[in-house]
């Protein structure tokens, strides 16, 4: 299956769109329709075994054992060239607030990939087993970009010696950026955002997809979310558009499962899914002004 779609993945067409100081790409990726649009109601859920659990998956997926906690497993249905699933030996559910840590850890000890987070209702397709992914660096936009976005959009909340904390708002995506190269300064950082998250949707598991990088210290990318799907996901006729973002898309790469969307997606489509999905800009300055006063 994982070669299959590998084959299929090097014919996976992309087109891109630029923008004023950064870029959004799309891939017509059809092999990715199975995980894209796997259904993560809770009837769904429990009458399904679940994939990410051992005794569940194929006896030909073998497994790289991470510091006796996590499971490193290559995804079968592939977005980038090198693309694993880092699963918990433990079938707990996706949650970040406890698990920030070892995502921290499991960031420095790939520093050829990009790691990522992607919360129940916006990504995860399993979102009953914790779990992270891994794939190549320099596959998403925004790695390349990051710089530009920072001086044109940036606002930085907090600079201290150990630690940098920038709000970034570039009029499709609200995300928070964190870079350290101090594990416990980030894990500090980050609780305040999680809380205020956490607060808003009443004590679940906040909407949000993350992104990390180790070179001499971590880049942490804290995207807000606001929807799972974008009212084109359940449309009918032309107005459908099947794209439901997780961290990748929310990195600059959205995955386009069936090729008219490929082919009639445009820059304002992408504007308007972005910004439904993300964080409302009016949201975010509350959280900005919230986290300002916290970091001073």
């Amino acid at each position: 299956m994982l070669a299959d779609n590998l084959e299929g993945l090097k014919n996976a067409r992309l087109k891109s769109f630029q923008l004023v100081g950064f870029s959004f790409q799309v891939q017509y990726n059809p092999m990715r329709i199975t995980s894209t649009s796997a259904k993560i109601d809770r009837a769904s859920i429990k009458a399904r075994p679940c994939f990410l659990c051992s005794a569940n998956r194929p006896e030909e997926q073998n497994r790289v054992l991470f510091e006796n906690s996590y499971e490193i497993l290559c995804n079968p249905y592939p977005i980038l060239r090198e693309h694993f699933t880092i699963a918990s030996l433990n079938h707990v559910p996706q949650e970040i607030g406890t698990s920030f840590a070892h995502f921290l850890e499991i960031s420095k000890a790939l520093p050829d990939l990009v790691t990522l987070y992607n919360a129940p209702k916006c990504g995860a397709s399993a979102p009953d087993h914790l779990h992270f992914q891994s794939g190549n660096v320099g596959f998403m936009p925004m790695e390349n970009e990051f710089d530009t976005l920072k001086s044109r959009f940036g606002i930085e909340l907090s600079h201290k010696p150990q630690i940098s904390v920038t709000a970034i708002n570039d009029g499709f995506r609200r995300f928070i950026v964190l870079e350290s190269d101090e594990k416990e300064s980030l894990l500090n950082a980050f609780k305040p955002i999680y809380k205020y998250m956490k607060e808003l949707v009443g004590g679940e598991e906040p909407m949000l997809n993350i992104l990390s990088w180790y070179s001499k210290g971590w880049r942490v990318m804290v995207f807000m979310r606001h929807k799972h799907h974008p009212w084109q996901y359940d449309a009918e006729g032309d107005q459908n558009i099947l794209i439901s973002p997780g961290a990748v898309d929310m990195g600059g790469v959205l995955t386009a499962l069936l090729e008219k969307d490929f082919n009639k997606i445009t820059k304002e489509d992408i504007k308007d899914i972005m910004n439904q999905v993300s964080m409302s800009a009016e949201g975010f300055e509350k959280m900005i002004h919230y986290l300002t006063n916290l970091l001073k």
